[in-house]
């Protein structure tokens, strides 16, 4: 006959395993059920403020060459250092902060379930499970491998431009006030009082003064531009990032987040992204400082997208030497942050 089990009143702790089912894990076991269930938003919003600070300073560079013509990368740097000093550099960061830290926590999460979506309807169709092919031991990128991570960072990329564009806009204009400003712009065009009107503005005032002079439509000039970069460019870069791990993996027979798996993949997905996308931005970074410029009854031409232009490829260097950083940091922070995730028990 089996032992009775032991309760409350013989004063000793209960034992799970000897309770009877359903047994309720003590309440401070919640918080870590919880962190595995959203490990890709905890990991992703955690390294995207990393990674951004950290190269914050190269992006502020890259938009500037872009909007107006400096020599060189050191002429542009020494220019913003004279006129600004080093806080002109991460002029505007707070904006981006919020804004990438939420729109890439918002990416990943929709790019995970897209992908898993995909992945299941090509299995469906084909037979063949991509998710299943990538995780294969030896196993190299395929068509069907690559269709998946396209369309799946494809859609995560076009869901997030509506979020993204008003706060990118607010971040061009902080970058750019004080150039915008400067009596050497007139050749340019514009409003003087309008283009003045953006110096040393905070992002809520630049905000509103955007919707002052452009109305609230006016938050999301160049959004077209930015819907085309960000679907194209996020798909390139989701592709590129998941095959490079699974090169990786089967030539040097690691796991695909291997730490040196993931800086390198890291690294590539940016420089090939925006190698691919770069003629996008620089045509959006133009119509967007057109816009800033000019009043709202002021009809501003959408620049032609020239792939065979030098001009629309300044600033390409720093820019993809800035993409290739913030991505191997951001990857490396997020697959370590998701590992030391998945050791949590459970409860």
């Amino acid at each position: 006959m089996p032992e009775p089990r032991q309760g409350p009143a013989d004063g000793k702790a209960h034992d799970p395993r000897l309770l009877p089912l359903p047994y309720a894990p003590p309440e401070k076991g919640r918080p870590k059920r919880w962190s595995k269930h959203y490990r890709t938003e905890i990991a992703a919003s955690t390294s995207s403020i990393l990674s951004t600070f950290t190269a914050y300073p190269l992006d502020s560079v890259k938009t500037r060459m872009q909007a107006y013509k400096f020599p060189t990368f050191v002429d542009c740097v020494r220019h913003t250092h004279q006129t600004e000093g080093l806080r002109g550099f991460w002029r505007g960061v707070l904006a981006p902060l919020a804004s990438i830290t939420f729109v890439r926590t918002v990416s990943f999460s929709i790019y995970q379930k897209a992908k898993y979506t995909y992945s299941a309807w090509l299995e469906k169709a084909t037979g063949q499970s991509p998710l299943v092919i990538v995780n294969s031991p030896g196993s190299y990128p395929t068509f069907i491998t690559a269709a998946c991570f396209g369309a799946a960072g494809a859609t995560a990329g076009a869901a997030i431009t509506a979020i993204a564009c008003p706060f990118e806009l607010t971040k061009l204009s902080a970058q750019i006030s004080v150039l915008m400003a400067g009596s050497n712009n007139v050749a340019m065009g514009g409003d003087d009082a309008v283009r003045h009107s953006y110096q040393q503005k905070g992002t809520l005032k630049t905000a509103q003064n955007i919707v002052q002079h452009r109305g609230v439509r006016g938050l999301y000039s160049g959004f077209h531009l930015h819907l085309l970069r960000d679907t194209i460019g996020t798909g390139i870069y989701f592709t590129t990032y998941e095959s490079c791990k699974q090169v990786m993996a089967t030539t040097s027979g690691s796991s695909p987040t291997s730490p040196v798996a993931v800086v390198v993949a890291g690294g590539i997905c940016g420089l090939v992204s925006w190698a691919c996308i770069y003629p996008i931005d620089s045509a959006k970074s133009i119509y967007q400082r057109n816009c800033l410029t000019h009043s709202a009854s002021t009809k501003i031409d959408t620049p032609k997208i020239q792939f065979f232009n030098r001009r629309m490829y300044r600033g390409l260097g720093v820019s993809m030497g800035r993409s290739c950083l913030v991505n191997a940091i951001f990857f490396s922070s997020f697959e370590f942050i998701k590992k030391q995730i998945n050791r949590l028990e459970d409860y």
